[in-house]
């Protein structure tokens, strides 16, 4: 069932109000506030250990605060029922592919595991979204046939089958040359163009984020040191901020 008061962008808004987390002793996330708005594209940029991994699980229901909330739409994501009330998808970093099953089988996976569509219908859902990511005719293929980009690629048509109102990619051009990450990265701009979804990134991939966001937040030890566009991101006189924009994370110590 789609809520009454869903967006005519087809896209979720996703409010996130004084979200605090522990992790053992530490405090990984101190107080998060986000307001991401239906269909918008919205990237949570960081550096490593910033805290930008367990705000994407908050986002999608994995974990659980020790303090604030999280809403779809104006709904608590904690309420009983709220999840299953909206068409969530997520992008994991390592792709999550089962290397036992096929290209075509992996994408398939969630309408044939809920029995959600006839075969027939399975396979024309597969390969239109194979499509839509450049893939198509690669059903048969097993994931260790594939490159690290065909193998992100394949875990976005994966999240596509659903038709996701809220998607969320986790670090998608981590572990890839720059020519293939640049490839993956036109992919997201493509399907934005093609989408209605709201969008969240996590990375810490500054062509990536400037590339594709409407707007950005900043993360820094568990605290929004920024949230603009990436315009107002690049000219943000927060010191922090801008060492993390001008530092060469290619030098070697």
């Amino acid at each position: 069932m789609i809520p009454q008061n869903q967006s005519k962008t087809g896209g979720v808004r996703v409010e996130v109000r004084g979200l605090r987390k522990r992790l053992g002793q530490e405090w990984v996330l101190k107080g998060i506030d986000l307001d991401i708005q239906p269909g918008e594209c919205f990237v949570i940029m960081g550096p490593s250990g910033s805290g930008k991994t367990v705000l994407l699980k908050h986002l999608i229901g994995l974990e659980q605060p020790d303090q604030g909330e999280i809403l779809l739409d104006g709904h608590r994501l904690v309420d009983s029922g709220i999840r299953d009330r909206y068409r969530m998808a997520m992008v994991f970093q390592s792709g999550a592919l089962l290397n036992s099953l096929t290209v075509g089988e992996n994408v398939g996976l969630y309408l044939r595991e809920h029995r959600l569509k006839p075969e027939q219908e399975i396979a024309r859902i597969v390969a239109e979204k194979l499509e839509l990511v450049g893939l198509e005719g690669m059903e048969d293929r097993l994931p260790a046939e594939l490159s690290g980009g065909m193998k992100k690629r394949v875990a976005i048509a994966r999240a596509l089958v659903m038709d996701p109102q809220l998607i969320l990619y986790d670090e998608p051009t981590s572990e890839l040359d720059p020519v293939v990450a640049v490839a993956v990265v036109q992919e997201i701009i493509r399907l934005r163009q093609r989408l209605s979804a709201t969008t969240i990134i996590v990375t810490h991939d500054r062509d990536l984020a400037f590339g594709v966001a409407e707007r950005m937040a900043i993360l820094h030890h568990g605290e929004i040191l920024a949230i603009g566009s990436p315009d107002e991101i690049r000219h943000h006189p927060e010191p922090t901020l801008q060492h993390f924009l001008t530092i060469d994370f290619s030098l070697k110590a």
